[in-house]
């Protein structure tokens, strides 16, 4: 058996749906992304949707769009996909990390508060919270806005993160690329801020190859977020009219059509992750050596992304990659932190130990293949040998 870590589920529906508009000989957004923005707006409960060609993407430019510039602070997680912190470079600001909770693996509210305290007194308040190769008179610019990460499809509790935006004139942007679907206190994952941004890759819960949704209910931010990702074009879209820099992250017609019909199914695509977790859930519960993902706090939603296991101390996590890999189950670590990435060591100084909540998770996570079809005597083939090869780490310590 070979088990790839995703694997999207795509029915006759959107091969479909694409085809038509490849034979429609309109590829580039146009009525269908429009209709796919305006469905999407509504299935999450915003004003406005803008089709963009990435999650990146849109991370980029509500970034923009908060006004952050160079030197600014934002504020974010070290525990997640690199990318929520490299669109903070992008304009030439710096990514002020904060640690995560070690249940949720959100970043955490309460050092958030603290942090952004801190960094609004200046001076030695602030030095702790930046990067190492900006402390001791390296003149960091003001903090711009918060950047939060629903990780893993896990909602953050967000009234805390609203309450600092507005009482500080912070910008407040949601990384929801891993959490369409999840929803606490009866909104939505990505509802709460000035902008919030949504993932399409194939891993994710609902799919258009590549591509992602920038959610607002601000007109402004909605009007300069459109504008930014068609090359700059003012409000009418006028043909070589262009008012401010911008990018070239438009959604195409062919993902559109592809998004319209997943979204579509969506609830159905939630539903089967659902019960492939539960699968995994109910093989692993009592496995020494295996801490099963939280479910969501009460009255919220999570929204399966990854599946993903810690291993117990003492347990040699790449000996259990190998031994699975030797039997075609594609696991990996999930996530390296970013202030350990190469570039982020070299570039900030950090070195390990800064962030001690993120890195001991880190060094403990295991994905397993996870995805809408997954079948269960497939779920039990994996359960069946990731617990053999975790014991046999057990007796070996």
């Amino acid at each position: 058996m070979i088990l790839p870590m995703s694997a999207p589920d795509i029915t006759d529906a959107e091969i479909d749906a694409v085809t038509a508009v490849l034979r429609s000989a309109v590829l580039s957004g146009g009525k269908v992304t429009a209709a796919f923005e305006e469905r999407f707006a509504a299935y999450v409960g915003t004003r406005y949707a803008i089709g963009v060609s990435s999650g990146t993407a849109g991370l980029h430019m509500a970034v923009v769009a908060a006004g952050v510039r160079d030197g600014d602070l934002v504020l974010t997680t070290p525990f997640s996909f690199v990318a929520s912190a490299n669109v903070v470079l992008y304009e030439r600001a710096v990514p002020v990390f904060v640690d995560i909770d070690p249940s949720t693996l959100n970043i955490d509210p309460a050092a958030a508060a603290a942090a952004v305290a801190d960094l609004l007194r200046g001076g030695t308040a602030a030095e702790p919270w930046l990067p190492p190769a900006w402390r001791g008179g390296n003149a960091a610019g003001p903090l711009r806005a918060l950047l939060p990460v629903h990780i893993f499809g896990v909602p953050l509790a967000m009234d805390r993160f609203v309450a600092l935006a507005r009482a500080h004139q912070l910008a407040l942007i949601e990384d929801a690329c891993e959490a369409l679907g999840a929803f606490s206190g009866g909104r939505h994952a990505g509802t709460h801020g000035d902008a919030a941004v949504f993932g399409f890759y194939p891993n994710k819960q609902m799919t258009t190859g590549e591509g992602g949704m920038i959610v607002t209910s601000r007109d402004d931010w909605a009007s300069v977020l459109r504008s930014l990702r068609n090359q700059g074009r003012d409000e009418s879209e006028t043909w070589l009219r262009h008012v401010r820099l911008g990018y070239n992250y438009r959604m195409t017609a062919m993902s559109s059509a592809l998004g319209l019909v997943q979204l579509g199914r969506l609830d159905e695509l939630l539903a089967k992750r659902d019960q492939v977790a539960r699968w995994y859930a109910q093989r692993l519960a009592g496995v020494e050596g295996v801490q099963l993902p939280v479910g969501p706090a009460p009255a919220a939603r999570r929204s399966w992304f990854v599946y993903v296991v810690r291993l117990g101390p003492g347990i040699d996590r790449d000996a259990v990659i190998g031994a699975l890999q030797a039997v075609g189950i594609d696991v990996r670590p999930y996530f390296t932190p970013i202030h350990l990435q190469p570039f982020y060591r070299e570039r900030f100084g950090y070195r390990p130990g800064q962030f001690p909540i993120t890195e001991a998770v880190a060094r403990s996570t295991l994905a397993v293949p996870f995805f809408a079809t997954m079948t269960e005597p497939q779920v039990e083939y994996v359960c069946q040998h990731l617990a053999a090869a975790v014991r046999q780490q057990l007796v070996r310590t």
